[in-house]
């Protein structure tokens, strides 16, 4: 005999208690509205096809009519041949150029990659504040004693603070490099507060360092130098280049080892946005909000402004941190060695046993069945 039993349409189920619940009226226009937006889903070809369009149109007007030259007073300019990507960047912003405090009534030369012996307004600055972070640490470092004085314990209690939140976060690995995070942290930290400083910023000679993507640069390629040159240090340069440039996959097949060299490829050039994004974030976070105290100093009342700079205050130490942070974790990743996968597989499970202990093989014929 064969089971006639008829099946439950749970469609016709869900129908009969919406029916119950709203009436037979709406409960059809609810069942309709339904079926029509399941219907009406949209396509993604069409965006697709757009988007294509879009870039050959991009690219073949580009090269049909190329843009427009722009001359040393920054105006576009038909006479002027189109540099790339000096003309590009400079036909969408205009970049914040810092004064020249040395040599008096300098300009500086134009175009966006320079090389020019001058002393802008940010280094200036950038010198006092690294004057005054020298000046405080040799008197309170004169002070040091058996019997700490109150400088001395809130020296120790600040650089002990950054040093536990430094291995908090990396390990116990991490404290080798604590001096290079709190000299980060301490430099962008001042510098970004000296941009709240009453004159700084609103006359031509002192500027903060850190709104000057020129020095944000040069603090992401010191860092960039950091860790690089740490990791060659610490795993050799055949160590280094082996965690980007890893040939063990094709011990696995060719299709595994083309993916695992394709990913260590895009890792190694993936290290190259690393300084872009430090130095971008900082100068674009601390340049950003002197542009915005300044317009609403002078469009509003004093309490909006005294608000504006409390908040600034907190971004700008928040800032500070980040960027310290960022420089140990791309030190501590890149002073990682890189492990194989398929050798620690068995080696490892192996080192972890105890002794005269052997690992039992489980296969699907000697397990119990459940």
């Amino acid at each position: 005999m064969t089971d006639e039993t008829p099946q439950r349409d749970p469609r016709s189920d869900a129908e009969r208690r919406m029916q119950a619940a709203l009436g037979p009226d709406l409960a059809s226009d609810a069942v309709g509205a339904a079926g029509a937006v399941a219907e009406s889903k949209p396509s993604r070809r069409p965006l697709a096809i757009v988007a294509v369009l879009a870039v050959v149109t991009l690219i073949a007007a580009f090269f049909l009519v190329p843009p427009l030259g722009i001359n040393e007073q920054g105006v576009a300019d038909p006479d002027v041949p189109f540099a790339f990507p000096d003309h590009a960047i400079r036909a969408n912003f205009e970049l914040p150029v810092p004064h020249i405090v040395w040599p008096v009534g300098h300009h500086p030369p134009p175009g966006i990659v320079t090389f020019d012996v001058s002393i802008p307004s940010s280094i200036f600055t950038g010198w006092i504040v690294m004057i005054v972070i020298l000046v405080l640490a040799a008197v309170l470092a004169r002070s040091v004693s058996a019997v700490p004085t109150r400088g001395q314990n809130a020296l120790e209690y600040a650089y002990e603070g950054l040093a536990n939140f430094a291995t908090s976060l990396g390990g116990p690995g991490a404290r080798r490099y604590v001096p290079i995070f709190v000299g980060f942290f301490l430099f962008i930290l001042l510098g970004n507060w000296s941009g709240l400083l009453p004159g700084v910023g609103r006359t031509e000679q002192l500027r903060a360092p850190t709104s000057d993507v020129n020095v944000t640069i040069g603090l992401a390629l010191v860092a960039f130098s950091l860790f690089h040159i740490e990791g060659v240090r610490n795993l050799g340069l055949r160590g280094y280049l082996g965690k980007f440039f890893n040939f063990s996959g094709f011990r696995d097949g060719i299709g595994a080892g083309v993916i695992a060299l394709f990913v260590g490829v895009l890792e190694f050039l993936l290290e190259f946005v690393k300084p872009v994004t430090l130095s971008m974030r900082l100068f674009g976070n601390i340049y950003a909000g002197e542009i915005a105290l300044g317009v609403i100093t002078g469009l509003t009342f004093v309490l909006i402004p005294v608000a504006m700079v409390g908040l600034e205050f907190l971004l700008n130490f928040m800032q500070a941190l980040i960027f310290s942070i960022l420089t140990l974790m791309f030190t501590l990743i890149a002073i990682e060695p890189h492990h194989d996968d398929h050798a620690e597989g068995h080696e490892g499970a192996a080192e972890h046993l105890p002794e005269g202990n052997i690992a039992p093989e489980v296969s699907g014929a000697s397990r119990a069945p459940a």
